[in-house]
């Protein structure tokens, strides 16, 4: 008889979230880009499950040019027409508005000589934070670490990055180890 695979509780059984799980959640991402990517995604998560982004993801992806700040910068009233018409993606005229925005904070930050992920993988200590939780309750929605992302971060002109929003998407990006502990990935990542 096979062994069953223990994984984190909140992948339940929908295979896309089981494969995000175990193949993408908490792994470190050093990549600026794809750390951007993420943080855009996580601010569209504000208020709706990671469920709903993964499976629009890829859709996200499409509409906004495969995360090109290069090209998001330049977004004017037709793009976000074009996007709030999107029934593939969260129609969000904020959330819309702060992709954008974080474009032009992205593409700031490079122009300053300000690395993103060296920026932001300082300010988590530089290697992933392995925690020991056994409990989903044991896990906190926000830490001084994410506050302090947080600050930085709008410092610099992001916006949807709340310390909550922060630190799920350290939490995704490997920069915190939150896997439980009898979770299979736990010693992996």
């Amino acid at each position: 008889m096979a062994k069953e695979v223990v994984r984190c509780a909140w992948a339940g059984t929908d295979p896309k979230m089981c494969h995000y799980h175990d193949t993408e959640w908490g792994v470190p991402i050093h990549d600026s880009r794809s750390l951007w990517e993420k943080l855009i995604l996580d601010g569209f998560q504000a208020g709706l499950s990671w469920k709903t982004i993964l499976h629009k993801r890829e859709a996200f992806r499409d509409a906004f040019d495969g995360f090109d700040p290069e090209k998001i910068v330049r977004y004017g009233k037709r793009d976000v027409n074009r996007l709030m018409a999107n029934a593939g993606i969260i129609r969000s005229a904020s959330k819309i508005a702060a992709t954008v925005g974080n474009a032009r904070a992205f593409l700031d930050m490079q122009e300053a000589g300000e690395d993103f992920a060296d920026f932001t993988w300082g300010i988590a200590g530089g290697k992933p934070l392995r925690n020991g939780w056994v409990s989903i309750a044991q896990v906190p929605a926000q830490t001084e670490n994410s506050v302090v992302m947080s600050k930085e971060l709008k410092k610099r002109g992001f916006k949807f990055v709340g310390p909550v929003i922060v630190y799920a998407w350290m939490q995704a990006t490997g920069m915190v180890n939150d896997h439980m502990k009898d979770c299979f990935r736990y010693k992996k990542v």
